[in-house]
């Protein structure tokens, strides 16, 4: 099997794993206190806060769990319900306080490791990036109102390429957390865009909850084909990801590969914040954004070597497959309303579902 196929099927069926042989494991769950410095509100919620997005951390069996609900189209039928599972560790990458970026590592029974999504979680963010058309993310600034006291996360694809963005508040009533999201746009999920062709885009709300034991990862899903001439909403999709803390599993070639490839990664995500600053990108890329994903792996895999990987070759990657949108095309100088905003015409997706942003606060 080539390495493009592996990796592919790396990316589209995650393998369970076998119990490990205890390899030494670094520290997996830092205490909330990590640094703080230069925070704007270091009151007892805001350290309950980083707690629980801290306590995301450690090393998992997991359980994915997709089934499509309330039918909204015409004529349509459900499609089969998608389940699959993985061994999976979740490291810290960055924490000064109020960012703080959590990287996910999928391992395979045989200990082949996949570097899988991020999760960016920024404490009263001005702005995020949404997903407004096909292989497109522009740069957006999330609204006063909704700023204050919440985190806005943000989900990268496995090469850093964005994927989506959402804004709530963390609650910690009744001795768990939950943070929820508003909802917000988000291109198709791996599992869906290589067999499906009927819809383009999900709307979703999203809800973390950390629990004994664990934490979860719930989705409200409406699945929607998006067009000039407008919405055309066709199922809506519950999503379930449960997070179950396991000590059988060997993460020891997750972590060695992190620490060789860390510094390398940490460029990459550089490479990709300072195009999106820039008001937006488009990725002239198949929707499987594969040349991008190859391109990154394949230069992490040199790294992992030993070999020296320079910046001009993660820029001339990502300069021949991400076109940088200019400030006016990105919209930065344009109303919001020239794209729908998930408020006003989207509203009505969430009529009925699991919640309008503030379920569970």
């Amino acid at each position: 099997m080539n390495r493009n196929a592996m990796l592919v099927a790396a990316l589209l069926l995650p393998l369970t794993g076998c119990a490990g042989n205890g390899a030494p494991r670094p520290e997996a769950r830092p205490s909330s206190s990590s640094p703080a410095t230069g925070t704007s509100a270091l009151d007892a919620g805001f350290e309950a806060d980083r707690k629980a997005i801290l306590g995301m951390l450690g090393e998992y069996r997991v359980r994915f769990d997709f089934r499509e609900t309330v039918v909204l189209a015409p004529s349509y039928e459900r499609r089969p319900e998608q389940r699959s599972g993985a061994n999976e560790v979740v490291v810290l990458a960055e924490d000064s306080g109020e960012r703080i970026v959590l990287q996910h590592l999928l391992v395979s029974r045989d200990g082949h490791v996949t570097k899988h999504w991020r999760q960016d979680w920024q404490y009263e963010a001005a702005e995020r990036f949404e997903f407004t058309e096909d292989q497109t993310w522009r740069l957006r600034p999330v609204p006063d109102t909704r700023r204050a006291g919440s985190w806005t996360q943000c989900v990268f694809e496995v090469s850093d390429a964005p994927r989506y963005c959402g804004t709530g508040k963390w609650n910690h009533r009744y001795g768990v957390s939950t943070w929820t999201s508003d909802r917000s746009w988000r291109p198709l999920p791996r599992r869906e865009y290589s067999k499906r062709e009927d819809y383009n885009a999900l709307n979703v709300e999203n809800r973390h909850t950390v629990v004994p034991g664990g934490w979860t990862h719930e989705q409200d899903n409406t699945k929607t084909l998006r067009t000039a001439a407008g919405l055309q909403v066709l199922v809506r999709e519950f999503g379930f990801n449960d997070y179950r803390r396991t000590e059988e599993v060997d993460f020891g070639p997750a972590y060695r590969y992190w620490e060789a490839t860390k510094d390398y990664w940490a460029r990459v995500r550089a490479a990709w914040d300072r195009r999106l600053a820039a008001g937006g990108v488009h990725l002239q890329t198949a929707v499987d954004g594969m040349p991008v994903i190859e391109a990154t792996f394949g230069q992490a895999e040199r790294v992992a070597r030993g070999e020296a990987v320079a910046d001009a070759e993660i820029e001339a990657v990502l300069d021949r497959y991400v076109q940088v949108l200019p400030p006016e095309q990105a919209g930065l100088a344009a109303p919001r309303d020239r794209i729908p905003p998930v408020q006003g015409p989207l509203s009505a997706l969430a009529v009925g579902g699991a919640g309008s942003g503030s379920a569970g606060r």
